[in-house]
């Protein structure tokens, strides 16, 4: 009965992350259309867009290869299990054991890595464009992420994320200046992932400035719908993953009864609403940069990263 409850609980949080991610999305456009005194689109216009996509035609360059049909699944499904592994309303669940930090970053570039070779299959102008801009956002991204999962995993002595999770909640931690610098390099890489101002702008197709657009343009139909789901996803996952680390109050322990999973659940939910509108009313408050000061954006969220994990190693109360 127990391992029937625990893969009922394991599902539930996979199919919530998948539910959850296009109402995040219309929570974000919502609040920034009310911040600009327009009314915006309904909160549920994203899962029309989706539905409306996934009935269309898929329409397909001639000299696209094998890669470019098989890519949207591959970012959708790779996006999809990173996202489920993270800890949302409980810790501790039936795949915990693998919900390694370690390998959410690893999912997270597969994705990047499919994403940025479909871009240039067709070989437009565009996709190669994004592909570049793509990947040059990686090469300080990745670094960066990776250097607070070492600040976190000094801290937990493991980089398994309910065991980070838990250190973080059920012990005294404290206030550190180490983690403070680790959330803030956090964010900045979470804002230039998702492609959010002032990185891009997902709301415009401006040739000289788009990057995730630029390589998602010869996409219609289903496939256009897995790649929307899957950005989507992306910045559930980051904001889950913000959640969990820094602010993980109220998540149910494991074993935890119904009640506590329904606390917990109340609680990711209250997080999660309360990061998609600061999320808005960051991007309605802040102007785009320009693409050539990205990487001084990203420079600055690795000397952070690098910099907290430094203090935490010279010195256990920082």
């Amino acid at each position: 009965m127990a391992v029937i409850l625990d893969i009922l609980t394991q599902g539930l949080q996979m199919i919530l992350v998948l539910a959850l991610a296009p109402l995040l999305t219309g929570l974000v456009r919502k609040v920034k259309a009310r911040l600009l005194r327009r009314q915006g689109p309904p909160l549920l216009q994203p899962y029309r867009d989706l539905l409306r996509l996934i009935r269309k035609e898929a329409v397909v360059a001639e000299n696209a290869s094998w890669l470019f049909r098989a890519a949207p699944y591959a970012i959708f499904a790779a996006t999809w299990v990173a996202a489920a592994l993270i800890p949302t309303f409980a810790s501790g669940l039936l795949f915990s054991w693998s919900a390694d930090i370690i390998v959410i970053v690893a999912l997270l570039g597969s994705a990047r890595f499919y994403l940025t070779l479909a871009g240039m299959d067709v070989g437009t102008s565009f996709g190669g464009i994004g592909s570049s801009r793509e990947v040059m956002i990686a090469t300080l991204a990745e670094p960066a992420m990776l250097m607070v999962v070492f600040t976190l995993s000094l801290l937990a002595r493991s980089t398994q994320l309910s065991t980070i999770v838990q250190v973080m909640d059920f012990s005294q931690v404290g206030l550190r200046i180490s983690l403070a610098m680790a959330l803030i390099a956090l964010i900045l890489v979470a804002l230039a992932e998702n492609a959010r101002i002032p990185v891009d702008n997902p709301a415009t197709h401006l040739e000289l400035t788009m990057v995730h657009e630029a390589m998602v343009l010869e996409y219609s139909g289903r496939h256009l719908a897995m790649i929307e789901i899957g950005a989507a996803l992306k910045l559930l996952l980051y904001l889950s993953l913000i959640i969990a680390l820094f602010l993980p109050f109220g998540m149910a322990r494991p074993g935890a009864g119904l009640v506590a999973y329904l606390v917990g659940l109340g609680a990711y939910l209250a997080k999660l609403a309360v990061g998609g509108v600061l999320l808005g009313l960051f991007e309605t408050s802040i102007a785009k940069m320009r693409v050539f000061r990205v990487p001084e954006f990203l420079g600055a969220a690795l000397m952070m990263a690098f910099l907290a994990t430094l203090l935490l190693f010279v010195s256990r109360g920082l």
